[in-house]
């Protein structure tokens, strides 16, 4: 009985080390920054929609998550949609809401 207690302490004592190193790399990943998502978010874009349709314009540069510029107009009934950085009307848009911006 003495030989199966001894037996049993190393795998007591593998578990206890195995579990605290679970808890301690949850705890380092949990202060961890967390990326949103790393893909593009622009699947299909638009060549442009009425100015008065929009509330405002995100462009994102191209990075490690996506590389491609993309813009995103947020428009006055909540949805977004995404349109083609290099369109006319695209370019438009941005250049008027970026004086928009600096008026006010």
């Amino acid at each position: 009985m003495a030989r199966a207690a001894t037996a049993a302490a190393p795998r007591l004592l593998r578990a206890a080390m195995l579990l605290l190193l679970l808890v301690a790399s949850g705890r380092r990943a949990a202060g961890a920054p967390v990326v949103n998502e790393l893909r593009c978010h622009c699947l299909q874009t638009l060549q442009g929609i009425h100015l008065k349709n929009i509330q405002s314009v995100k462009v994102t540069p191209p990075g490690p998550h996506c590389g491609q510029t993309e813009v995103i107009a947020t428009l006055k009934n909540g949805q977004e949609a995404c349109l083609n950085p290099e369109a006319p009307m695209v370019k438009k848009i941005i250049n008027k809401m970026l004086n928009r911006g600096s008026t006010n």
